[in-house]
């Protein structure tokens, strides 16, 4: 089955087709698409509010199966205000580069010392105008994982926080991970999961 995958992010797209090749689907990225894609404001509360919103945008310009995703940005024991929740890239009002990103939320772990973090990550899928799908359920969240001060060498455009990013479980930066370990830290199981069910 072909999806159309609604993100304009490279790595996200292709660690997604390499998770759900496997189950037979083939996806489409934004790029492929030869209309104008529409611009998209994700002022939603949730992560599952802008993977909605995405996602009905563009089956309704494009007219075929279509999903998107969204994820919030959570660490424990800080306050509030350095929460990013839903708003991991734009800070105070400006969306920020990949290298912006990682001078933000490395000075956010010199601040508090090394943070435990987590994306809670939500997903839409829509079939038809009648067959809209969505879930935002706790077994979809990350693996709570370290992100520190101390950058990794390696950069991935699209995936900045991998940089700042350490398993829990190996004590590896990401990106000494094996890729099918990375894919299964962009993807979560859940995700499969999901599309075994609606398709």
């Amino acid at each position: 089955m072909e999806l159309l995958y609604g993100t304009g992010n490279p790595a996200k797209f292709e660690a997604m087709a390499r998770r759900l090749s496997g189950l037979g689907i083939s996806l489409i990225c934004l790029k492929d698409i030869l209309l104008k894609v529409p611009e998209i404001v994700e002022d939603g509360k949730t992560p599952l509010e802008n993977a909605r919103k995405k996602a009905l945008a563009y089956y309704k310009a494009f007219g075929m199966p279509v999903f998107s995703c969204d994820s919030g940005l959570y660490f424990d024991h800080v306050p509030e205000y350095d929460q990013p929740g839903v708003h991991v890239r734009t800070i105070g009002g400006k969306y920020l580069t990949d290298e912006e990103m990682l001078n933000h939320y490395s000075n956010l772990a010199k601040k508090y010392g090394d943070l435990t973090a987590r994306y809670r990550n939500a997903i839409c899928l829509v079939l038809g105008e009648d067959k809209v799908f969505g879930a935002m359920e706790k077994n979809m969240e990350s693996e709570p994982f370290l992100l520190t001060s101390i950058p990794h060498k390696k950069r991935k455009k699209g995936f900045p926080l991998d940089s700042l990013s350490i398993d829990l479980r190996t004590g590896k930066y990401y990106y000494d991970l094996e890729e099918e370990a990375l894919d299964r830290v962009a993807v979560e199981d859940e995700f499969l999961e999901f599309f075994r069910k609606h398709l």
